[in-house]
């Protein structure tokens, strides 16, 4: 049991604690996977709250059958799809919505400290979504094939086919720059 899943037993028992640190762990990366879906820091912010206070509220079961962070980014993903169905009144792909606003540069450069990050980051944005979501839980978070299939609700071979297809578009993007990424 990871010690996502001990704080949130510790929650569920009483103690307020283990949601904190809950909280801090898993925070500022929830943020900015949302934010692959909404395109806009700030309702990304408003979302992974949301997130928190859903598990704070409806108290879910984690059986265990994912790491605590796999669960959590699934229900994060769910609270980002519901909130693109409500406001754009209709049934969204991740490919389908449009960027709301480019204000989150100063909150993502404090984040991605290094200037190597930032321009991969800046690709990144380039990529379809789905190919953005499944790089970020890969490497960002680095969630295995089989945790990023349970996040993405696709099966291990498609997640297998997803990576390596994002793996080119980004090496693409990256190369219309003129940056070279060794590990791509």
């Amino acid at each position: 049991m990871d010690n996502g899943a001990n704080s949130y037993r510790r929650f569920l028992d009483g103690d307020d604690n283990g949601f904190v640190e809950i909280i801090k762990e898993y925070k500022d990366g929830l943020i900015f996977y949302i934010n692959g879906f909404v395109d806009n820091i700030h309702i990304a912010e408003e979302l992974t709250e949301d997130t928190f206070v859903k598990i704070v509220i409806k108290k879910p079961v984690f059986s265990g059958k994912s790491s605590f962070k796999t669960w959590l980014y699934a229900i994060g993903r769910n609270v980002a799809i519901d909130y693109l169905r409500r406001h754009y009144h209709q049934t969204l792909s991740l490919d389908d919505y449009q960027k709301l606003t480019q204000d989150e540069e100063s909150l993502e450069q404090s984040y991605i400290k290094e200037e190597r990050k930032i321009i991969v980051h800046k690709a990144l944005m380039q990529l379809k979504p789905e190919y953005r979501q499944v790089l970020w839980l890969t490497y960002f978070e680095n969630f295995s094939n089989k945790e990023v299939a349970v996040v993405m609700k696709k099966s291990v071979h498609n997640i297998e086919t997803l990576v390596y297809r994002a793996r080119l578009a980004l090496k693409s993007e990256l190369d219309k720059e003129g940056f070279v990424y060794e590990e791509l």
